[in-house]
């Protein structure tokens, strides 16, 4: 965030509006985007609408069951992990590949941090980014769930051999940050996780909360196929599960592009210390955004442009892999989504799937590029290599 913005900052006061829009500059662009599509024409308004629909009904709603399940295990089971791995070394690539694997990027981002305390080895650096997906692992599994069993399995293993070749090759010293101390002891922080409410939770976050709730019992059943429509008898022809999907995407983004984005947070828009509801609204807010930007583009390249995104790539599908990890070293999920969209949609091949998966970083590569940015330039450079193998391993002996 820029000095214009943390300016805006006095006590007990957010940034001023316009400090937020200048922060915000490029959510407000997406959002004229679609707003501009949802105005231009009854053909674009379909698309921009059943784009919308489909992301909240069958992403975003499973996104924001899964992230109060991961955010609640974290409150109820925290511990101080920078003890258990300086006790354990040589089970930190384990642990680290553990954490790392839970889809979004919190578990990872928790063992970056301790890297950069001096409690966690750079194999484990290595092991965490390797196994992590990030926010894309939201997607994939609501979306192709057996395909998400498989990179997960295979991003694990990676990640841990990966970590432990990495400890056996280097010192033990190897890119380690000082550990920090405090009166002569070894300083080990708790996680502060907050409430599960507190009063930090604006009221439309409820509203948020309640199409959420609808969606998801629409959401599942439409995942098994089923005419949710019919249930409203006379009113099916009026199509209540797109206007509920269209309303719930069309409020997530609204409150993406228009939140206020606290200095500390990284990534997302939401921290560690924030209320459980509040991390589970921010940061499915920006798995929705991400994901209507990569359904409307493709539906858009499809019906506007005649373009058909898996012929295109056939003839590139020998360098998919290689593509792939390149977008990986990019920080942050966004990127990364888009990529697992295209697979979903049968535009790029389970290869290149895989490599992306194993060698993007998600949002845990941003504090170790503040705190740390050596080693993190060579941990990502490293995860470039389990990418590879397994990338053009499964191209070759799959074919796909």
């Amino acid at each position: 965030m820029g000095d214009s913005v943390a300016a805006t900052h006095s006590a007990g006061e957010g940034p001023s509006l316009f400090g937020r829009m200048k922060a915000n500059r490029w959510r407000l662009i997406l959002f004229g985007f679609l707003l501009f599509l949802l105005l231009a024409s009854s053909s674009s308004r379909q698309v921009l609408m059943e784009s919308m629909a489909d992301a909240f009904l069958a992403v975003s709603v499973f996104v924001a069951a899964t992230l109060a399940l991961v955010f609640w295990l974290e409150r109820a089971f925290s511990f101080n992990l920078g003890q258990v791995m300086a006790n354990n070394r040589r089970l930190q690539p384990l642990i680290a590949s553990a954490l790392g694997v839970l889809p979004g990027c919190g578990g990872a981002i928790i063992v970056v941090t301790q890297f950069t305390k001096g409690y966690a080895s750079f194999g484990a650096l290595i092991s965490v980014l390797v196994a992590t997906m990030g926010d894309a692992a939201f997607l994939l599994i609501a979306r192709d769930p057996t395909s998400a069993v498989i990179v997960f399995s295979l991003s694990l293993v990676a990640g841990i051999i990966t970590g432990w070749i990495a400890d056996a090759i280097h010192d033990d010293d190897f890119m380690m940050v000082e550990r920090d101390k405090v009166d002569g002891a070894d300083a080990i922080d708790e996680p502060r996780f907050g409430g599960l409410v507190g009063e930090r939770v604006p009221n439309v976050y409820w509203l948020w909360i309640a199409l959420v709730a609808v969606g998801l019992v629409a959401g599942i059943f439409l995942a098994f196929l089923v005419e949710v429509d019919e249930w409203f008898g006379p009113w099916a022809s009026m199509q209540p599960t797109l206007w509920l999907g269209f309303i719930g995407a069309g409020l997530s983004i609204t409150l993406w592009a228009f939140s206020k984005r606290p200095i500390s947070a990284i990534g997302a828009d939401s921290r560690i210390e924030d209320p459980l509801v509040t991390r589970v609204v921010k940061d499915t807010n920006f798995v929705t955004a991400w994901v209507v930007l990569a359904f409307v583009s493709f539906e858009l390249l499809v019906v506007f442009g005649g373009v058909d995104l898996g012929e295109m790539f056939k003839g590139f599908i020998f360098a998919m892999p290689t593509i792939a990890i390149l977008i990986g070293f990019i920080p942050g999920c966004g990127p990364q989504i888009v990529v697992t969209s295209l697979y979903l949609a049968g535009a790029i091949p389970m290869s290149a799937q895989l490599a992306n998966a194993i060698a993007n970083d998600g949002d845990a590569l941003f504090p170790a590029l503040a705190l740390a940015p050596r080693a993190a330039i060579l941990a990502t450079l490293y995860s470039a290599i389990p990418a590879f193998i397994i990338g053009y391993g499964w191209m070759f002996l799959v074919g796909t």
